[in-house]
C-alpha cells in the first residue's frame, strides 16, 4: 500500500496533468473513481470522447488502466506502465511470460524514467501475473 491507497480502497483517483481534458469530461459525467471508469461501456466512452475536447483514444487508454487497477489491484503508475509495454488487459497479463515481460518493461522503464526509478523485479511481475490469473 502506498500514500495513494487507503486500506481496502482503490488507489486515489488522480490522473496525470496531460489528461486534464479527459478528467474534466469524465468528472462532468459523474465518473470520478477508478472503479466507475473501469465499468464504463464502449458506447458511453465513445460519446464522452467525442464531446468536450477529450480524446477517445485517451479515454480508452484510461479505461484500460482503470481495469488493471481494479481487476488486478495494481497502482495507477504500474497499470500505465503495463499498458505502454503492450499489456492491454487482465487476460493479456495472465498469459504473459514473466521473463519476457521483465525485459520489455525494463527497456520501457529505462527509456521513460532513466535509471532514477528502481526497476520492477521479476518477483513483482510474477505476483501481478498470479493476481491476473486469480
Amino acid at each position: 500500500m502506498n500514500a495513494n491507497t487507503r486500506s481496502g480502497d482503490s488507489p486515489t483517483w488522480t490522473l496525470p496533468p496531460h489528461f486534464s481534458r479527459e478528467r474534466r469530461q469524465l468528472e462532468a459525467a459523474g465518473i470520478a473513481s477508478w472503479p466507475s471508469l473501469a465499468a464504463m461501456d464502449d458506447a458511453t466512452l465513445r460519446q464522452l470522447g467525442r464531446s468536450g475536447g477529450a480524446s477517445e483514444a485517451r479515454m480508452v487508454r484510461l479505461r484500460g488502466q482503470a481495469r488493471l487497477i481494479v481487476e488486478v489491484g495494481l497502482e495507477p503508475a504500474d497499470a500505465a506502465l503495463l499498458l505502454h509495454a503492450g499489456v492491454p488487459d487482465r487476460r493479456a497479463l495472465a498469459e504473459a511470460d514473466p521473463q519476457r515481460l521483465l525485459v520489455q518493461m525494463g527497456r520501457l522503464q529505462r527509456r521513460l524514467t532513466g535509471m532514477a526509478a528502481p526497476l520492477i523485479s521479476l518477483g513483482t511481475l510474477q505476483g501481478w501475473i498470479r493476481r491476473a490469473r486469480g
